[in-house]
């Protein structure tokens, strides 16, 4: 009797320390979004705007060799979207449109906003802004404002060109998404 209700005790202590770690992961979390470095003030989110989600994506970014116009043409992305830096985690993909969608079926499609980005490194695809032009489906990518690509690494077009016309490459990339919502007065 003693033996189970010590190991009840300690089953109890393991599960209090699990939760209250949870929970102050959980309460860590940003809602100020990225810093952002001072080349990149174009792609800041206006007032008005509140950080609702934060993802990191892995995948590659394809392009198409143009032999009329001799350069690397922009395909589309595709990417895996995960909630954690470690790449666990996974709630949606990022695909032509460009389109974000989650796991649950909410979707925003979002275009880059003119006359914003930087470049933080010069072997990535820029920061850039983007603009939703629309969302659909209840979920987390339900009424996204605005959304953030940052902390970039590869997805920049091949340096070499293409041995045929329409040949297609795929480039790995990684980034932070950072989805912002429209931030609503609370009704009284």
């Amino acid at each position: 009797m003693y033996r189970t209700q010590i190991k009840f005790a300690v089953q109890l202590l393991l599960l209090i320390t699990a939760t209250s770690l949870t929970t102050s992961s959980a309460l860590a979390f940003d809602r100020s979004g990225p810093e952002l470095p001072a080349q990149c003030s174009s792609i800041r989110v206006g007032e008005g705007n509140k950080l609702a989600f934060h993802a990191y994506a892995r995948g590659v970014q394809v392009y198409r060799w143009n032999a009329i116009t001799f350069k690397w043409d922009f395909v589309a992305p595709v990417a895996t979207l995960f909630a954690e830096e470690n790449y666990f985690g996974e709630v949606g993909m990022h695909y032509v449109g460009p389109t974000r969608e989650s796991k649950s079926g909410s979707k925003v499609q979002a275009s880059r906003v003119p006359g914003t980005g930087c470049t933080v490194d010069p072997t990535a695809i820029d920061w850039i802004l983007l603009a939703q032009n629309r969302t659909e489906g209840p979920g987390v990518f339900d009424s996204v404002t605005f959304i953030q690509r940052v902390n970039t690494t590869g997805g920049l077009a091949p340096s070499t060109p293409g041995a045929t016309h329409g040949e297609q490459q795929e480039i790995p990339y990684t980034a932070e998404y950072y989805f912002y919502r429209a931030d609503r007065p609370s009704k009284e």
